[in-house]
């Protein structure tokens, strides 16, 4: 369990990002930041592994502090995505996958194995390993960067719209693989998006966002959807909005988000899965 305790981010040249921020963010559940461009999302995400340092408050893991870590650990046993994937262009796939393990003190050689077998996880051949990043396709590179994410075991796995740089087809895909890896492996992911549908798409909880980091509503898909907690919620779902007027229907294979034409636009995960 991750907790945000009265938190603050002061940026040097006065920019207040983050105002007396409150959350708490569940075991093995996706947790999805959704918000326009500016309002502080990033910035909370990058507060849980001290990449952004919190100007005042606390945040805990299992109750204990991450400003008690050494923040160089603590990056370390968290994985981290982040959009156009991060990988290192000098680096093979397989080394890409193998730096934080072998960072950590894990073997090459059996890091590398490893890392071959998060190939398997994520859905990439491994004839790709001996490839340099550029010579993958978009969607292949975010695969090697999940694949990265996940090479120390974490339990804590940070996602920095990391689908936000491909076309919608793979990222479609992506956002199906993202599903079919957290049944699986049952993380703690933290999912930061400026798009709504991918937030009711992959969070367990969604937390909406407004300028300085404020909550205007945190909830599950289903409960953000027929419950919204006030105007701003409303539009920014767009159940104000004819066609993008959102309500829920329930299938034979569980709930679906459907706009006002009877077109699907994701599954209410929990629900669904």
């Amino acid at each position: 369990m991750i907790e945000f305790s009265n938190v603050t981010k002061e940026f040097p040249d006065g920019t207040r990002a983050v105002e007396d921020f409150h959350l708490i963010i569940p075991s093995r559940k996706t947790t999805v930041f959704v918000g326009s461009s500016g309002c502080g999302k990033t910035t909370l995400l990058r507060m849980i592994n001290r990449m952004v340092e919190p100007s005042g408050g606390d945040i805990s893991i299992d109750g204990e502090s991450i400003l008690a870590k050494d923040a160089v650990k603590l990056r370390r046993s968290i994985g981290y995505v982040m959009q156009n994937s991060g990988l290192m262009p000098h680096f093979t796939v397989i080394d890409n996958v193998a730096t934080v393990p072998v960072l950590s003190g894990v073997p090459k050689k059996k890091a590398r194995e490893q890392a071959l077998g998060l190939l398997d996880t994520v859905g990439l051949d491994r004839s790709l390993a001996g490839r340099y990043p550029s010579q993958l396709s978009g969607g292949q590179q975010q695969r090697v960067g999940v694949a990265r994410g996940l090479a120390s075991d974490p339990n804590i796995l940070l996602m920095d719209e990391p689908f936000g740089a491909v076309d919608p087809i793979v990222r479609a895909d992506l956002q199906q693989e993202l599903i079919r890896l957290q049944r699986e492996l049952g993380k703690t992911v933290v999912f930061v998006t400026h798009d709504i549908d991918e937030a009711f798409l992959l969070g367990d909880q969604v937390v909406i966002l407004q300028k300085g980091a404020r909550i205007a509503q945190v909830g599950s898909p289903s409960e953000i959807i027929e419950s919204p907690a006030d105007d701003f919620v409303a539009s920014f779902i767009g159940v104000d909005r004819g066609a993008r007027a959102l309500t829920i229907k329930q299938t034979d294979r569980g709930a679906v988000v459907v706009d006002s034409e009877g077109r699907t636009q994701g599954a209410i995960v929990g629900d669904a899965r």
